[in-house]
């Protein structure tokens, strides 16, 4: 397809690292020189050249229901991991999930020609479109191998840098395993109803965090962690929460139908301002942390006003809860002030320890939890105290 009548590849492309670097991404020359040197048309051959160059993401391939299965991912997003990444001349990368192969592209030309790329998938048709979209632009030297992302590609490791680029509930033994001391792990993990793209470097055993960005990706398959219920009648509002929480949502039928306690905590906030470090936070905070989804009749009729519809933190503690929400100010910069509603013979002092941290994010809205991984069931007595989330393959600790 690849046409348009008005703007040729590169000046699309010129475009589109453009926008990348007002959002604030691409902060390194290496990576703007990337971007703008890799052909991206080239790897999204279905696509409009439009499509190809525009900040979004350029769905590959569909499940039976819609649901994306493979995509090209949002520019801002590639050039937002690659910062975090920070690729060197001569550098050894594994990359988990193929998609059509642009991302690897990139890779390589950050590596250098004394650098290494293998980029590994599960899915044959994925690989196979990776391989020729590489194979068309130059990029026969990529190692493409079809097999579980979870076991990595220890033929060719150890790996100064690994890049995750689909959606991980977990983290793999084979990923720790396999990054040399010191490497950086790049890895969109998700854990309390989001989706965070966290740069982990190694010390031994344990990964500990230097920065966390918001992100959503594609589910990597195998990793079923998150659990969801309905807690109306209707099925109208849902929780979305972690295996190892031990929340029930049948505990909390009916608590929505009970008074509501609303507390505000003076933040506010503008039509664009981020409020999404209140829920990372929260997670290192309060182990009960979870996200909280409405239909749209539960939020016309009153029943859940979560602060964004489909994606908002809630703290849970049996048969009580809690929820992020907001109140419109009279103010002529729209403003608006953030506050917690809360339910059940607990929903106040649920509503209050929310917006607490809503207050502590107010005081310092740049400030980012620390994350350590160590393989599941490790001893955590030498980390800060915080908040212990247990996956299958990992144990983290969450601390401010």
């Amino acid at each position: 397809m690849n046409t348009t009548t008005d703007s040729a590849p590169e000046t699309l492309r010129g475009t589109m690292v453009d926008t990348v670097k007002e959002g604030g991404y691409a902060r390194t020359s290496a990576v703007e020189v990337a971007m703008r040197a890799v052909a991206r048309h080239e790897f999204v051959p279905e696509a409009t050249l439009t499509d190809a160059y525009a900040d979004i993401a350029v769905i590959t391939k569909r499940a039976a229901d819609g649901s994306a299965l493979s995509c090209a991912s949002v520019p801002t997003v590639v050039a937002m991991m690659l910062d975090q990444l920070d690729v060197r001349p001569g550098h050894n990368i594994l990359e988990i999930g193929a998609g059509t192969g642009y991302n690897a592209a990139l890779l390589a030309l950050l590596a250098g020609a004394s650098g290494r790329v293998t980029t590994v998938d599960i899915d044959p048709e994925v690989t196979a479109g990776a391989r020729r979209g590489l194979d068309a632009t130059g990029n026969q030297h990529i190692q493409v191998i079809t097999r579980d992302g979870a076991l990595g590609a220890p033929e060719n490791g150890p790996y100064d840098r690994i890049i995750v680029t689909v959606g991980a509930w977990d983290l793999p033994a084979a990923w720790r395993e396999q990054l040399a001391p010191g490497g950086r792990l790049v890895v969109p993990l998700r854990w309390r109803g989001q989706t965070r793209s966290v740069a982990f470097v190694r010390d031994g055993d344990r990964l500990s965090s230097d920065r966390t960005d918001l992100c959503g990706f594609v589910p990597m398959i195998g990793q079923e962690g998150e659990h969801t219920g309905a807690i109306d009648a209707d099925g109208l509002v849902s929780l979305y929460y972690d295996v190892d929480q031990g929340i029930d949502p049948a505990a909390l039928r009916g608590a929505l139908d009970q008074p509501k306690t609303t507390v505000w905590s003076g933040a506010t906030v503008g039509p664009t301002d981020s409020f999404d470090g209140v829920w990372l936070n929260l997670t290192a905070t309060d182990a009960g942390t979870c996200r909280i989804a409405a239909e749209d009749e539960a939020v016309s009729s009153g029943l859940c006003t979560p602060a964004i519809q489909w994606r908002t933190p809630a703290i849970t503690d049996g048969t009580s809860l809690a929820y992020l929400t907001y109140r419109r100010l009279d103010d002529p910069e729209r403003r608006s002030e953030l506050g917690a509603i809360g339910h059940g013979l607990a929903g106040q002092d649920l509503a209050e320890r929310l917006c607490a941290q809503v207050t502590a994010w107010d005081r310092d809205r740049g400030h980012q939890p620390r994350i350590d991984a160590y393989p599941a069931g490790a001893s955590v007595t030498g980390s800060p105290a915080g908040v212990v989330i247990d996956k299958q393959d990992a144990r983290l600790v969450l601390s401010l």
